[in-house]
């Protein structure tokens, strides 16, 4: 049997094939959260696994860098079910936000919604919460500062170490 998929109009076969290409299929076992294409799980201790891989989708599209894999927002995120267990209003702000993000992207919940635009507008409409701050706060820190993904975005580390920036290349500006 074949499927042919639709799409939105005016989307060709080229860009469908790109947009499908991004963001692997996440499945959720007992207290996990699994990528089995890309062989990497996240278990989690006080949030619901649901909840995580929710987070997990909402981290990629607050910070969207296409070149990331989905285990690094995935490290990202763990840090909240961590706080969730030491901090019970803490567990109370994410899994009542993720419920709240799911009630407003329809029957289909949030993960259920096939367009990054269509996530992206329910995460607008949820941009003033404490719950959307609380994410997106915690995000600048957990996710840039992983090491292994500096050099994705050309960042070499601190440089006091290494002797500075003077005689490193500190007036290198390729992209500006």
């Amino acid at each position: 049997m074949v499927t042919i998929y639709e799409g939105k109009p005016g989307l060709s076969r080229r860009e469908l094939l790109k947009r499908g290409g991004i963001g692997a299929l996440l499945v959720v076992a007992g207290n996990a959260v699994i990528s089995p294409e890309n062989a990497w799980g996240l278990e989690t201790a006080t949030l619901k696994p649901e909840t995580m891989a929710t987070l997990i989708q909402m981290a990629r599209d607050i910070y969207p860098h296409d070149q990331l894999a989905d285990r690094f927002y995935a490290i990202a995120v763990k840090g909240h079910d961590e706080q969730a267990g030491k901090d019970s209003k803490h567990k109370e702000l994410i899994e009542a936000g993720i419920a709240d993000l799911d009630k407003r992207a329809g029957t289909s919940g949030y993960r259920g919604l096939g367009w990054e635009e269509e996530r992206v507008a329910v995460l607008r409409a949820i941009e003033t919460t404490p719950f959307f701050q609380a994410v997106r706060g915690g995000l600048v820190v957990s996710l840039y500062n992983q090491k292994e993904i500096w050099p994705v975005f050309g960042y070499e580390g601190e440089s006091y170490s290494k002797g500075g920036y003077i005689s490193r290349g500190f007036d290198d500006i390729e992209w500006l």
